[in-house]
């Protein structure tokens, strides 16, 4: 029987290009056999800024119901999967802000030894997607994480182009995600599951 693997895909979308990403990365890691707990982090913008801007607007709407993350869903999971839009090519505050909460657990050695991997949108084809991942993967050196990006592992990801993770130009907002991210997706959240299956029944046989 398969060792059993929990994935959280933990995000922050504005607009929506995220929030497709993390849907379509939980279905493809659910095809793969993994549990899965999508959450979204806590909004900080103030209502204002948000309804200044319809698409932001309808998406916070739309996802009212979404659970938000929270420190237990770390614990929870044995693979954990970050999605952030790129800001300024660093990680939106909004996630930010919830990894500053994780001290407690971090100090705890609980964020130790699971897996870890990230996917970002930008609006530009240069927009900072790589600084993005990489000022997010430097978190999990911290953690003592065990990062697993897509690599070009897959002919697929000599067309996407980008080794660090799942990524998607969306433009004004008026690009929405298509088969090449999505297939970006499938091949990140394969490769997540696989190898936290591996690392995780390699650690039990260890005990």
């Amino acid at each position: 029987m398969p060792t059993s693997v929990n994935v959280a895909v933990v995000y922050y979308s504005s607009t929506g290009t995220i929030s497709a990403i993390a849907d379509a990365i939980a279905k493809y890691a659910e095809n793969a056999g993994a549990q899965v707990r999508v959450r979204k982090t806590a909004e900080l913008a103030p209502q204002a800024a948000i309804d200044s801007n319809p698409a932001w607007a309808a998406h916070a709407t739309a996802t009212a119901g979404v659970r938000e993350a929270s420190p237990d869903d770390m614990v929870w999971a044995d693979a954990v999967i970050f999605g952030t839009p790129t800001r300024y090519g660093n990680v939106a505050a909004q996630l930010k802000q919830f990894l500053d909460t994780l001290g407690g657990l971090w100090q705890a050695g609980k964020l130790a030894d699971k897996v870890y991997s990230g996917f970002t949108a930008s609006a530009t084809t240069h927009g900072g997607q790589e600084s993005t991942l990489l000022a997010l993967y430097n978190t999990i050196h911290h953690f003592g994480g065990i990062l697993v990006p897509p690599g070009y592992t897959d002919a697929s990801k000599f067309v996407d182009g980008n080794p660090y993770g799942t990524s998607h130009v969306a433009g004004q907002g008026d690009m929405p995600v298509g088969e090449q991210t999505l297939t970006a997706a499938r091949v990140q959240a394969e490769r997540v599951v696989k190898f936290t299956r591996a690392i995780k029944a390699g650690l039990a046989a260890e005990n």
